[in-house]
């Protein structure tokens, strides 16, 4: 298979037409190779536009979002990240290319552990991987300058957005399917947020999130 003829075509058809124009979060595609991320048994289709099964029942994101994401946190050379949902790694990969640091945590050991080698192999070392409940933050480590939140939450609660630092930015996707919506939480004060409404989308629950209350006669 010519991976770098399917890395183009998944740019230049998948991400680019997504709202994707940011070139320093396209040209971070084209470097870090998703194919090595992702289980062997689904390395022919790394870079389709579709979520590639894990294990656990959790799957990927699509390249196309995975690429908004970065595109909407604006992660910088001087951030410390939160990736709550550490997955195959790819999108640890990406983020640590950004940023000064990575702290990303999974609820599976396994997860952690494939993505430990994977990052040392492409000579990463700015991430701190940890295994753990995640689904409400990881305080033993913040503030944090962006959160990264990779499954769904069906209703959005304080305790993401308070652990940002002022100007720390929250990328999160709310509500339940098939009706979801990505969000950019910015903290602008003490008690202060800004949320903007990013695009419509739909991905699986994060294990563990808050669920929205429910009333019964």
């Amino acid at each position: 298979m010519d991976f770098e003829k399917a890395r183009y075509n998944m740019i230049e058809q998948q991400v680019r037409p997504w709202e994707v124009l940011d070139q320093d979060v396209l040209d971070l595609l084209a470097e870090i190779h998703r194919e090595d991320f992702v289980p062997a048994a689904y390395q022919r289709v790394a870079l389709a536009d579709a979520s590639i099964p894990l294990g656990h029942d959790e799957v990927t994101m699509t390249p196309k979002l995975e690429a908004r994401l970065l595109q909407s946190l604006l992660v910088g050379p001087d951030d410390r990240v939160l990736e709550i949902g550490t997955g195959c790694g790819y999108l640890t990969a990406l983020l640590a290319k950004s940023a000064r640091a990575v702290v990303s945590v999974d609820l599976y050991p396994d997860f952690t552990d494939s993505a430990r080698d994977k990052l040392a192999a492409h000579a990463i070392d700015n991430v701190t991987l940890a295994t753990g409940d995640a689904a409400n933050g990881w305080p033993d480590t913040a503030p944090y300058d962006a959160i990264a939140v990779t499954g769904s939450v069906p209703v959005l609660t304080a305790a993401f957005q308070s652990q940002l630092t002022i100007g720390g930015r929250l990328f999160v996707i709310v509500g339940e399917s098939p009706v979801m919506e990505a969000r950019l939480v910015t903290r602008i004060g003490e008690r202060e947020w800004a949320s903007e409404s990013l695009f419509e989308t739909d991905l699986p629950a994060l294990v563990g999130a808050p669920k929205r209350q429910t009333f019964t006669l």
